[in-house]
């Protein structure tokens, strides 16, 4: 079985991957890794920087697999700390991932996401016109108080990072993206091509940024197809 690393986009705590661990199957099983300052880590520090965080969700990973195949996933904000904590892991002796899956996001270098600064009011209608839809958390305005600094806090890491090194890592990248996206030209996101010395594939979806939240299915199908299929085992 290989282990599918689940790294939330931004705002979000690995709790949104659960409709994929309900579809696991012989070939390929979800495991979400957590952020702090979310979830069951609600209150502990946010990550103050990239390297900070490449290098406690490089731990994590480690943590999960041992020694076990496994294949890294991450979408916006979560493709960008999946790409820089398998860069950590391959910069300190590994484990290597299978293969790179990256959602929803251009290419390191390609990054222009901005800081997120503004009132309450602002960021959160910012964060519908994201979502494509109305965030049901941020309608309540207690409870969007308590959650917008977890989206502030990831989008200010992202907008601030500067990558360095850009050398190509030696394993496949598979790059994901909504057809309607407005944040990831197309030209920018299939810009990841530079970033493997093995195997590209660039697939789209129906849907804008968050098409994600509508394809678990269909995404999820594409992934477990990324995974090492043992037939025999599996008909067993």
């Amino acid at each position: 079985m290989t282990t599918l690393i689940c790294l939330p986009y931004a705002g979000a705590g690995a709790g949104i991957y659960r409709p994929w661990q309900r579809l696991s199957s012989p070939a390929l099983q979800a495991v979400p890794v957590q952020v702090p300052g979310r979830e069951e880590e609600f209150g502990r520090p946010f990550y103050r920087n990239m390297t900070e965080a490449a290098a406690g969700t490089a731990e994590r990973i480690r943590a999960v697999v041992g020694g076990d195949p496994f294949i890294v996933f991450g979408h916006s904000f979560g493709a960008f700390l999946a790409y820089e904590s398998v860069r950590c892991l391959a910069n300190t002796g590994g484990p290597l991932p299978l293969h790179l899956a990256v959602s929803g996001s251009t290419s390191p270098c390609k990054n222009r996401t901005e800081r997120l600064d503004g009132t309450d009011e602002e960021d959160a209608a910012w964060a519908e016109w994201i979502n494509g839809e109305p965030v049901e958390a941020f309608i309540d305005p207690g409870l969007r108080s308590l959650l917008l600094p977890i989206l502030r806090a990831d989008m200010n890491l992202l907008a601030d990072h500067r990558p360095g090194d850009c050398d190509p890592l030696p394993l496949p990248i598979t790059a994901l993206r909504g057809d309607a996206d407005q944040l990831v030209p197309p030209d920018a996101w299939l810009d990841w091509s530079r970033y493997t010395s093995t195997d590209f594939r660039a697939i789209e979806f129906a849907g804008g940024h968050m098409y994600v939240q509508h394809s678990w299915t269909e995404l999820w199908k594409t992934l477990e197809d990324l995974a090492p299929h043992d037939r025999q085992g599996m008909d067993k």
